[in-house]
């Protein structure tokens, strides 16, 4: 068992410490580059398009779902837990510094979930009965066809409900049992128990029912996460600047709280920064579709 916990982790480090910042900084960038900095240039047409046709009830798409359910499905499944439990994680690891890398990520990552996003929908299948058909899985086989596509369409498929079927889920609902037995005393299997059979019943619904939970809980979640946040913000206002010249300063210099030579410290920065805002934003990962 030891052996095993030794070979996974010398495996994530490799992964993560070298080709997951190199392939997402590189990718985020390219696909800015290539979409004109889509992020900045159609972030008003984006809001006006949203608030513009705004409705809780507006009419269903062939795939059973309003453009508001849509769009609180997809808030739903990258904004949670792993944006508070991530951005924590990378200050304890990697030093103040490594939210700012965080930051780089976030922007650049907002071209790449374009880009997936886009791709779903070129590649889409649309089958006689008005099921849609999509995603990843589709567009790597129309990029790569043959029996390496189907391969590698495999691979992703499996990989991504490891990923989020069973990793993510046991991390936030970890960490959601942890800050409830330490805030109200509440055991944490208990709250595991919980929060494994409302999103059981609500797995059991499909799409549909995914839909209109999420439409009526993401708004309420987004008030209190806005809320919650501002709460912090002004209750410490006075450390606000304070806070904002450390990212800054520590994103360059973190040797001088990780500790070693500046190239490893930075190296640690970034890295957390980059493994800390994949887990919080999703960028790259393939499941914004």
């Amino acid at each position: 068992m030891d052996y095993l916990l030794e070979l996974v982790q010398m495996v994530n480090t490799y992964l993560s410490d070298y080709i997951l910042c190199f392939l997402l900084i590189g990718l985020g960038l390219y696909y800015t580059i290539r979409t004109r900095f889509v992020q900045v240039r159609c972030l008003g047409e984006g809001f006006r398009r949203f608030f513009g046709n705004f409705s809780l009830h507006g009419e269903h798409g062939k795939s059973g779902m309003s453009s508001f359910q849509a769009l609180a499905t997809a808030v739903a499944a990258q904004v949670g837990t792993g944006n508070v439990v991530g951005a924590s994680g990378a200050i304890l690891t990697g030093g103040p510094g490594a939210i700012f890398w965080m930051w780089i990520i976030a922007f650049f990552g907002m071209a790449t979930n374009y880009a997936e996003a886009v791709l779903a929908q070129v590649t889409r299948v649309v089958k006689e009965d008005g099921t849609v058909l999509g995603g990843p899985v589709y567009y790597i086989r129309k990029a790569f066809p043959g029996a390496f596509g189907k391969f590698l369409a495999a691979f992703f498929a499996v990989a991504i409900t490891l990923a989020l079927g069973f990793m993510g889920c046991m991390v936030q609902s970890n960490s959601i049992g942890e800050t409830s037995e330490a805030a109200f005393g509440i055991p944490a299997w208990g709250v595991g128990i919980i929060i494994a059979l409302l999103a059981g019943f609500v797995f059991i619904g499909g799409t549909k029912r995914i839909a209109r939970i999420t439409e009526k809980l993401v708004p309420i979640m987004a008030v209190f996460y806005l809320i919650g946040g501002a709460a912090i913000l002004l209750a410490n206002y006075e450390r606000v600047p304070e806070a904002v010249s450390l990212i800054f300063y520590y994103a360059f210099n973190p040797d001088a709280i990780i500790g070693g030579s500046w190239g490893m410290a930075i190296k640690t920065a970034i890295s957390q920064g980059v493994k800390r805002g994949l887990f919080s934003n999703e960028a790259g990962m393939g499941s914004t579709p």
